[in-house]
């Protein structure tokens, strides 16, 4: 079956419509993520007014994450940030030498997971944001010090995140090494691997290129907030 990359576009609308499906709350043309598990959105491209079912969804005080442009927000909501992120696929890999030991991460080790991330990207990651896919990680003296894992996830997609290392541990190549084992997982089952990445985040686009990644589009990723 020939992949689809224009659902890349639209990742979370395609992620709570498949694979995620469980994940979703909303309307037939506007979902969103169980608030305990990730802060994304989504909605149907073709719809007029993609707003009309937003206050639904979205409490008052609550901020979601929205993918790409969109038409202008209703007055009872206000945008947060923007953050233009460069969009990455990886149709043919350049795999790195693993040579850590790399484990699976699951619940029992939630807390420490999400105290990494928070501290090097708070604010996109939650403690019950492991639930979305695989998760794993290098420990150190019995010291996890770097991880990476999939979110979101739909039919012949897997968008790699994550992907932190403790800045005491940097440099040592863990993030290669965690990366190529999520890449060749997915691909071992037909999946294209895809990731976002700030799109000014030179080191990190070098290090992706180097494993195979390729420049896709830039995609910006807005956090909206229902104000009243």
């Amino acid at each position: 079956m020939p992949v689809d990359y224009k659902k890349l576009d639209n990742p979370a609308w395609h992620a709570l419509t498949e694979k995620h499906a469980c994940f979703a709350m909303g309307t037939d043309e506007f979902k969103r993520y169980d608030p305990g598990i990730v802060l994304f959105a989504g909605y149907k491209t073709k719809k007029e007014d993609i707003f009309s079912d937003l206050d639904g969804v979205v409490g008052q005080g609550e901020s979601i994450f929205l993918f790409d442009q969109f038409q202008a927000l209703p007055g009872n909501y206000s945008i947060e940030t923007v953050v233009e992120c460069l969009q990455m696929v990886c149709d043919t890999p350049v795999p790195a030498t693993i040579k850590e030991n790399i484990i699976l991460l699951d619940e029992t080790k939630q807390d420490e997971m999400f105290e990494l991330v928070s501290e090097v990207f708070p604010g996109y990651y939650l403690p019950q944001t492991r639930r979305m896919g695989a998760y794993v990680g290098i420990y150190i003296n019995e010291r996890l010090v770097a991880m990476a894992g999939e979110r979101l996830r739909m039919d012949g997609f897997t968008e790699i995140s994550a992907v932190v290392t403790h800045p005491e541990f940097g440099g040592r190549r863990y993030a290669q090494q965690l990366v190529t084992h999520l890449i060749e997982k997915n691909r071992q089952s037909g999946i294209t691997p895809f990731l976002h990445t700030g799109s000014g985040n030179e080191r990190a686009i070098a290090v992706y290129e180097l494993l195979g990644f390729k420049k896709r589009r830039i995609i910006p990723v807005t956090r909206i907030k229902r104000v009243v």
